[in-house]
C-alpha cells in the first residue's frame, strides 16, 4: 500500500469510502497500491484495480482482505492503538547501546518497571548479545544474566523473552514469559519450532542475514525488499504445515541484521508491503547504526532524535509494534504529533 492518511483527514476518507482502513483501524487508511516484481513498480488507484489482469486482480484482492482484517490482540498488544512499545531491556555486559548499563538485577528490575510504567506495552529481556560481530554465549551464561529477572517481573508485567536457544525459550515460557523474540527468524536452533509447537506460544520471526558475528560483512540482496518478503512468506507457509495453527506471529524484517544503510533505509520507506503478509510488524529501528550514517557529524551516543524520526514515519506506515530503549521520550513525541494531527 501507499498514499497512507493518518487521524482526521484518515477517519474523513474511510467514512466517505475514499480509502481502506488498515486492520479495520479507521484512523489509518490508503488510496493507492502498489504492485512490485523484481522488474517494475507501479502505483494503482484502489478505484483501478478493476482495470488489472484477471490473475493479478484475484490476488490483490487476497491481499487486500488480509490487509484490511482486525487484528486479533495477545499479549498485552492492541493493533487498533498503534503503535505497541516494545521496551528493551538489556541485561549483558555488551550490547551495542547500553551493554553494562542494567546488567544487574536491582538495575534491571528498576529499569524494566520504568519503561512499563512510562507506557511500554511489553518488555523485551535479552541475555545474549547479537550485535555486529558478538560472539555467542552458552546456556547457562545466558540464563544466569536473566533468571532472576524473568522470575520477578513476569509476576507483575507483561515480558517477551529476545533468545535463540530453545532451552532458554523453555525455560522462560514456564516462567510465564508472554512472547518468544528469536532474531535468527527461528534457523539457530533447530529444537525452537518444537518448542513453540508444544507451548502455543506468541512469537516473533525476524529475518537476519548470516550470524550476528558476521552479519555486517557486506550483506549481498538481489532485491532486500522482496527477498525479505519471501523469507517471511516461505517461513510462514512451513510453519503452518508442520501444525503451528495461531496466526498469534510478529515478523521483523531485521534492521541492522545482515544490512547496509541502503538495505535499511529501503526497508523502512516501504514497510507498508509486509502488511500483505496479514500479520503485525515489528521493527527495531532504536538507536540503529543508520541513524549515525544519515546524521554523520550530528550523532549522538543515543540517537533519540534519529529514533524519534524514524518510529513516526514507521508508525504512519501503520507498522504496529516499536522495540523502543527510550520509551518516555518515544511516547512522549507520539502524543504531541497525534495531538496536533487531531487539531490540523
Amino acid at each position: 500500500m501507499c498514499n497512507f492518511y493518518y487521524g482526521k483527514e484518515s477517519l474523513l476518507l474511510v467514512n466517505s469510502n475514499k480509502s481502506i482502513p488498515l486492520n479495520g483501524n479507521k484512523s489509518i487508511s490508503f488510496d493507492h497500491i502498489e504492485i512490485i516484481s523484481r522488474t517494475s513498480k507501479k502505483k494503482i488507484p484502489i478505484n483501478n484495480i478493476h482495470k488489472l489482469t484477471k490473475s493479478l486482480k484475484k490476488q490483490v484482492k487476497i491481499d487486500l482482505l488480509k490487509i484490511r482484517e482486525k487484528k486479533k490482540n495477545f499479549s498485552n498488544l492492541n493493533f487498533i492503538k498503534i503503535p505497541n512499545i516494545m521496551g528493551v531491556l538489556n541485561l549483558t555486559p555488551d550490547s551495542f547501546s547500553d551493554g553494562g548499563k542494567f546488567n544487574t538485577s536491582k538495575k534491571g528490575l528498576k529499569h524494566a518497571l520504568e519503561m512499563f510504567n512510562s507506557g511500554a506495552n511489553i518488555i523485551d529481556i535479552g541475555g545474549e548479545s547479537t550485535r555486529p560481530g558478538s560472539k555467542t554465549v552458552d546456556d547457562k551464561t545466558e540464563w544466569k544474566r536473566i533468571e532472576k529477572i524473568i522470575k520477578s517481573l513476569s509476576k507483575k508485567i507483561p515480558i517477551s523473552l529476545d533468545t535463540r536457544k530453545s532451552e532458554i525459550m523453555r525455560k522462560g515460557i514456564k516462567y510465564g514469559v508472554k512472547i518468544i523474540n528469536d532474531v535468527s527468524g527461528l534457523n539457530y536452533d533447530s529444537e525452537t519450532i518444537n518448542i513453540l509447537k508444544k507451548y502455543k506460544i506468541p512469537f516473533v520471526i525476524q529475518h537476519s542475514q548470516g550470524t550476528p558475528r558476521n552479519m555486517q560483512n557486506q550483506p549481498k540482496y538481489e532485491n532486500e525488499l522482496l527477498d525479505i518478503y519471501d523469507f517471511f512468506e516461505k517461513k510462514i507457509n512451513y510453519l503452518e504445515k508442520i501444525g503451528i495453527k495461531h496466526n498469534n506471529i510478529i515478523i521483523d524484517p531485521g534492521i541492522g541484521f545482515g544490512k547496509i544503510l541502503k538495505h535499511n533505509i529501503n526497508l523502512i520507506s516501504n514497510i507498508s508491503i509486509f502488511h500483505s503478509l496479514g500479520f503485525p510488524i515489528l521493527v527495531g529501528n532504536s538507536r540503529k547504526r543508520f541513524i549515525k550514517e544519515i546524521a554523520g557529524k550530528n550523532d549522538s551516543e543515543d540517537r533519540i532524535g534519529g529514533t524519534i524520526a524514524s518510529s513516526i514515519y514507521l508508525m504512519m506506515q501503520g507498522v504496529q509494534i516499536l522495540r523502543i530503549h527510550d520509551v518516555n521520550e518515544l511516547l512522549q513525541s507520539i502524543k504531541v504529533f497525534k495531538e496536533m494531527i487531531k487539531n490540523s
